[in-house]
């Protein structure tokens, strides 16, 4: 299956707070969802706003997914990046 990966205006805006090195890794990672072979670290949610989580490092990369699976591609909506603590989930 294959994937599009669309980033909201918000999750931009944390990205650009993300050091350097970090916003490397986590635009990387980002990237790779597009190729459902090589996801990672992700994660469904249960009880959340948003249905998956993908971790990088200490970042939490949140995200919806379109749930058709009868569009040759689906959509992949990142929401949210943030440092993980107490406060992320």
């Amino acid at each position: 299956m294959q994937y599009e990966v669309d980033v909201t205006k918000r999750a931009i805006r944390q990205l650009t707070r993300i050091p350097e090195e970090h916003r490397k890794r986590i635009f990387t990672a980002i990237r790779a969802l597009e190729d459902s072979e090589t996801w990672g670290d992700v994660k469904k949610l249960v009880n959340h706003d948003y249905d998956y989580r993908l971790r990088v490092g200490r970042y939490r990369v949140l995200f919806n997914m379109t749930d058709d699976d009868s569009l040759e591609i689906q959509v992949i909506r990142v929401e949210e990046v943030k440092k993980r603590d107490n406060q992320t989930y």
